[in-house]
């Protein structure tokens, strides 16, 4: 008989029995999510996490409103991202795309303030301040709102879908999506007129992209805050991979000190504490945990740093009458100096963090020196390259020249401009006349770019190089704003 139209394989098993063991197999390989039902708690770590939400939300849904005045004509928004006109505003900085670098600069300084508050205090950016911990808090409180603190939630969560579910879990979800739609709805203010682009997109008039991003980011928002939480840190975020390079034994980190805490065990009223731990293993610490662990294991790479851990015990060692800070911030060097019956110590000056500073400082120092110097007009200049010079009747010799002038101020300018090249050079803009000193008027538009067509003509005794080095300069008195280019004139010369 043929095994094969037996669905057999050649040993006899059959290929439906090895999908099964192969399906297992991937199967045993991922763990299913198990839904975590944080417990509320406080004290002064959750005052500072609620703090600290209310400001970073605040900032985030308020920014946009603000008004800065810059004159007629120009955006009243004091933070927005025009892209129709190219420019970044920030309060008083007017950033344009060949000025990338300050962004750039800016990005650096939040990189390496990263780095050192790791350095000196662990994950405290992922437990307070990222967008990813606030905005999951923020749907843990309408979750407790509308379904109660844990044990509530865990009982709903068990219970069969009855219409109080149905309504409790329909109420938690609209309020997600609510929050979730005020996300995508504040992130596409940063890149039109607020209250303009507020109106036009529930009369139906603002622009598709301003649909496109508000859906995406109210997706998101939904998704990563309401639906994955945990997962996001866990098994998304690089940073908790990418932090070990960062800390050392002297971080301070969220640490459960093992050697007050152990042996542990229940402990009743009246009993002695001798020769056992303060932790009476009640569990509280897990039960506040927004990542569902256990800090008693020791470092994990799950941990956020959130503190939360602490305020749930040393509200539990309040109560029993033991000293607080069985958890704390501390660090393995601290561990082993209380071992070897030594004074804990914080140093937070030392290699690594000096470095981090001292790395923040120069490019800070670099970004103001930047800003300092930087000017109200740029020049460029662009060198015909066919021909790329033209030998006149009487041997003299001409190049053309694109000239733009970029004025940075919201009204028009006039700027001088003159050439240098160590030989007396004739200088005429198509359009523009020559004054007495050899130098051109140019009159550039507020805001934007003024292109110009410029010739140079040098006497046919110039040809005894071939080629020239001039500088191009314009100045303008009304601004004193300056800007110097440098470029080549061809003489056609092949000596």
């Amino acid at each position: 008989m043929d095994v094969k139209h037996q669905g057999l394989a050649a040993d006899g098993v059959s290929r439906l029995d090895v999908a099964a063991v192969n399906s297992a197999t991937a199967r045993a390989l991922y763990k299913a999510r198990e839904p975590i039902f944080p417990k509320r708690v406080s004290g002064r770590f959750r005052a500072v996490k609620w703090a600290l939400l209310i400001l970073t939300l605040g900032v985030y849904y308020g920014l946009p409103w603000l008004r800065w005045p810059r004159g007629a004509g120009e955006p009243s928004q004091a933070v927005l991202v025009d892209f129709e006109g190219g420019r970044f505003y920030f309060f008083f900085l007017e950033i344009w795309p060949q000025e990338i670098y300050f962004i750039t600069g800016l990005l650096i300084l939040a990189a390496l303030t990263l780095f050192l508050v790791t350095a000196l205090v662990g994950r405290v950016w992922c437990g307070y301040a990222c967008p990813q911990t606030v905005w999951t808090d923020l749907f843990i409180a309408a979750e407790r709102f509308v379904e109660g603190d844990r044990n509530a939630r865990i009982r709903l969560d068990r219970a069969p879908w009855t219409a109080e579910k149905i309504t409790k879990r329909g109420a938690k979800h609209a309020i997600w999506l609510l929050i979730a739609f005020a996300t995508g709805g504040a992130w596409i203010l940063y890149f039109h007129d607020a209250p303009t682009i507020a109106r036009d997109f529930f009369t139906g008039d603002a622009p598709g992209s301003a649909y496109l991003f508000a859906g995406l980011l109210t997706f998101t928002t939904y998704s990563l805050a309401g639906l994955m939480r945990e997962q996001v840190c866990t098994y998304m975020c690089p940073w908790p991979r990418i932090q070990g390079a960062m800390t050392d034994h002297e971080t301070l980190e969220v640490t459960y000190r093992r050697d007050r805490g152990e042996p542990r065990g229940a402990h009743k009223k009246g009993e002695p504490w001798d020769g056992r731990g303060d932790c009476v293993d009640c569990r509280q610490c897990v039960a506040v945990c927004p990542m569902g662990i256990d800090i008693r294991d020791g470092d994990q790479l799950e941990c956020i740093n959130c503190a939360l851990c602490i305020d749930a015990c040393d509200e539990i060692m309040g109560k029993i009458g033991r000293p607080r800070g069985l958890i704390a911030y501390d660090s393995a060097v601290n561990a082993e100096r209380r071992a070897q019956k030594l004074k804990p110590r914080f140093r937070p000056l030392r290699p690594r963090t000096i470095y981090y500073a001292a790395a923040w400082l120069i490019v800070a120092g670099v970004m103001l020196a930047g800003l300092a110097t930087r000017t109200q007009a740029e020049l460029s200049i662009l060198r015909d390259r066919n021909p790329t010079y033209v030998v006149l009747s009487d041997g003299s010799v001409r190049n053309g020249y694109e000239v733009k002038i970029l004025n940075k101020d919201n009204v028009a300018r006039t700027f001088r401009l003159s050439v240098e090249a160590g030989v007396p050079l004739e200088v005429r803009v198509i359009g523009t006349g020559t004054s007495p000193d050899g130098s051109v008027a140019l009159e550039a538009r507020p805001d934007t770019v003024s292109p110009f067509r410029v010739f140079l003509t040098a006497p046919k005794e110039a040809r005894t190089v071939p080629s020239l080095d001039v500088t191009f300069r314009v100045e303008s008195a009304e601004s004193g704003a300056l800007a110097t280019t440098k470029s080549v004139f061809q003489t056609g010369s092949r000596t």
